[in-house]
């Protein structure tokens, strides 16, 4: 997955709104013009204030998505509330991600590695995105009882554990998919 909620080690001040300087129906980002597929997602997710880009003009559309970039978006789409320290090690109190990664480990969204750690400018793979989806669906209250059979994808003994249920959801519910007919892919 791609995605662009803020920068590591970068504030997180970006202000996507349009401006005079802004034509309505255009995007400030470089990046992403009109008539590319993914123009109207980033036009949608920008306006909503959920993804601010890397930069004032970069928005970096097949950019690597991070663990901290994840939970940054759900926390946004949440209103942005207020949660104590998670006491992640790797997680200072002054970064763009800090407050939204303690708000979802707060609300178990996400429980990260374990030693205190949380990796928030890890990539994340298929399988971590199926389960912080899963749990913040359940956290929404939404019915998370869906399951595909996933025996036609030859690498589907490499889900780790934990992420079997949430992989099962998300493919039944058209979130992940196979990176090929009989391939998930799931540490990709």
């Amino acid at each position: 997955p791609t995605a662009s909620a803020g920068a590591p080690d970068t504030p997180d001040t970006t202000d996507t709104t349009d401006t005079p300087d802004t034509p309505e129906g255009t995007l400030p980002f470089t990046d992403v013009k009109p008539g590319q597929w993914f123009y109207d997602a980033v036009a949608y997710v920008s306006g909503e204030g959920l993804m601010t880009g890397i930069t004032a003009d970069t928005f970096a559309p097949n950019g690597t998505t991070t663990r901290g970039m994840i939970v940054t978006i759900l926390h946004r789409l949440e209103g942005s509330p207020a949660a104590e320290s998670a006491g992640f090690t790797d997680v200072p109190g002054n970064q763009w991600y800090t407050k939204a990664v303690n708000w979802a480990a707060a609300n178990d969204i996400v429980s990260g590695y374990g030693d205190d750690l949380f990796g928030p400018n890890d990539p994340i793979t298929r399988e971590q995105m199926a389960a912080i989806l899963y749990r913040y669906a359940a956290y929404k209250g939404y019915d998370v009882s869906a399951r595909a059979d996933l025996n036609h994808y030859t690498d589907a003994a490499q889900i780790a554990n934990y992420a079997v249920e949430p992989i099962q959801w998300a493919n039944a519910q058209g979130l992940i998919n196979g990176t090929s007919t009989t391939t998930l892919s799931p540490a990709g």
